[in-house]
């Protein structure tokens, strides 16, 4: 922690903290990049494996090419996002990552390695929405094993029911492909504001909650910052709480009427915490 000669209180990320949260987001981009290799490569070998004649229904092996190029893509795109949370982190280390203003302004970094599951995440929903694409597109694959069953008959009955069945399947891809597209926006917002200073005025507007060791600050035009007092030194985390409580009794505790009694909790917490260490 830094006092400015403007009064202002600078609080960095504490270096434990910040090295392990530096070594999982690298260990994340390199798994990242070996499995994307990995599907780039099968899908170079899928390509010279079956003819690409057009037909009118859809191959199997071009869903799987097609899976296969998307999940090196999703990755790439995951591991962009982490290297933008990596520079947030390294700023927040360097510059602060909590910056309390003349007891009126809040500036906050959320740098918990919680962003690296949301980024994950993200991934995972974009992934599955991709495969329900897929499902609702097996039955025009089917179409392609009905036109050569041995029998005219059951060709032609198996040919009609897959053909019915794709008009259902599309709705479902429609859908599916409506959220893709929602999911790609998503994860470029997140790139976007993950890490990103937030400004907030201590106003009537404001509000402060702590639960356990996370501080969450929200107001009515801005997004929510949950910030983990667990990536402050133990000292660092103390003078901060102290701070928040007097600036909350000198206002006249609008922010929250339970936050006092919320960071003594954490306090009290945090000093059976030391005797135990």
């Amino acid at each position: 922690m830094i006092r400015t000669p403007a009064n202002d209180y600078v609080f960095y990320f504490h270096h434990a903290p910040y090295k392990r949260t530096r070594l999982i987001a690298w260990l994340l981009i390199l798994a990242s990049l070996a499995i994307a290799s990995a599907c780039a490569v099968l899908a170079i070998r899928l390509w010279p494996s079956y003819s690409h004649r057009f037909t009118l229904y859809l191959k199997w092996q071009d869903a799987l090419l097609a899976t296969l190029w998307y999940i090196s893509l999703i990755l790439l795109g995951g591991s962009v996002l982490v290297v933008r949370f990596l520079h947030a982190l390294h700023a927040g280390y360097y510059r602060g990552m909590f910056l309390l203003q003349d007891n009126s302004t809040l500036i906050v970094r959320d740098l918990s390695p919680k962003n690296l599951f949301s980024i994950y995440w993200a991934i995972g929903t974009v992934l599955t929405c991709f495969i329900a694409a897929l499902v609702g597109l097996i039955p025009e694959i089917l179409v392609g094993w009905t036109l050569h069953l041995p029998h005219p008959a059951l060709a032609v009955i198996g040919t009609a029911a897959a053909i019915v069945l794709s008009l259902a399947g599309l709705v479902v891809t429609l859908v599916a492909t409506s959220f893709v597209l929602i999911g790609w926006v998503g994860c470029i917002s997140l790139g976007r504001k993950m890490g990103a200073p937030q400004t907030y005025q201590l106003s009537s507007q404001t509000t402060l909650r702590i639960d356990g060791f996370i501080l969450s600050i929200t107001h009515p035009d801005q997004q929510e910052s949950v910030f983990d007092l667990n990536l402050l030194d133990v000292e660092d985390r103390r003078h901060l709480l102290s701070l928040l409580h007097k600036c909350w009794f000198d206002a006249e505790r609008p922010w929250n009427p339970r936050l006092g009694e919320e960071i003594e909790a954490v306090l009290g917490e945090a000093d059976r915490f030391t005797m135990l260490v």
